[in-house]
């Protein structure tokens, strides 16, 4: 019949056209394009409000693209939610993290 045998079915604006049974592989482009964008943003000096802006401007315009067509899994959630926690509680030169008090 003159059909060939596809092992990858393409990207169709940004997202998989098919996904198969490893959601955690397939949805790894998203955590990759999250991650990116933070290492591009980690030698700027940006205070609280700029980090702020960036994350809810940037960040999270990101999953919730893919999250109106597909349904991520919630370990893949978490891992996005990490990411972006460290990315806010950096300080400074040294990185340290906000010490939380009761």
């Amino acid at each position: 019949m003159g059909v060939s045998h596809v092992l990858e079915t393409g990207n169709y604006l940004g997202l998989p056209s098919m996904i198969g049974r490893k959601k955690k592989d397939t949805f790894a482009f998203v955590k990759d394009r999250i991650w990116k964008r933070i290492n591009s943003w980690r030698g700027q000096a940006l205070s609280k409000a700029g980090k702020e802006v960036m994350i809810k401007s940037d960040l999270q315009a990101i999953p919730s693209y893919v999250m109106n067509v597909y349904l991520l899994l919630e370990a893949t959630i978490k891992e996005i939610e990490q990411m972006i926690n460290c990315f806010w509680q950096e300080i400074g030169v040294n990185n340290k993290a906000i010490k939380w008090s009761a």
